[in-house]
């Protein structure tokens, strides 16, 4: 099973960024918890950060040949992207997109992800576990139970 997680922008910036909304865990903590668990599920995992649109467009195409699921946080593009959500129909794949905080209780310009409609799953509000969450959710759509 071939897993790739691609983060959108500022993601960088995880446990430093807003700590009171994502909390101070790291994307690098995030990527270190996410390996384990790939090791545990027997999948291979491809682990990316950008915060540049037209990079994760290329990254999610790529995904098309060399992942059998993607699993997505794509932060500010969620709300904004036309350009990903296109990409995103053409993966073949189950699609889960995460978000490290509830989206339906944030401010107005946060609440509704343009993207989701090209998800097979959306998990928020979970914190950094949502990528876990993912990750299991991935696994049991391919038929590969946790």
């Amino acid at each position: 099973m071939r897993l790739t997680i691609l983060n959108g922008p500022n993601l960088n910036l995880l446990g430093e960024r807003e700590p009171h909304i994502y909390g101070t865990t790291t994307l690098a903590d995030v990527e270190a918890d996410c390996r384990a668990c790939a090791t545990r599920l027997g999948a291979s995992l491809v682990f990316e950060q950008s915060n540049h649109e037209g990079v994760l467009v290329d990254m999610i195409q790529a995904a098309r040949k060399n992942a059998d699921a993607l699993i997505i946080n794509p932060a500010g593009y969620s709300f904004t992207s036309v350009a990903m959500f296109d990409a995103l129909k053409v993966f073949k794949g189950p699609i889960i997109e995460v978000h490290i905080s509830n989206i339906h209780a944030r401010d107005e310009m946060h609440r509704h992800s343009k993207l989701s409609a090209a998800m097979t799953t959306v998990i928020c509000g979970a914190g950094p576990y949502g990528y876990i969450l993912a990750m299991q959710a991935a696994a049991h759509a391919l038929g590969r139970k946790p």
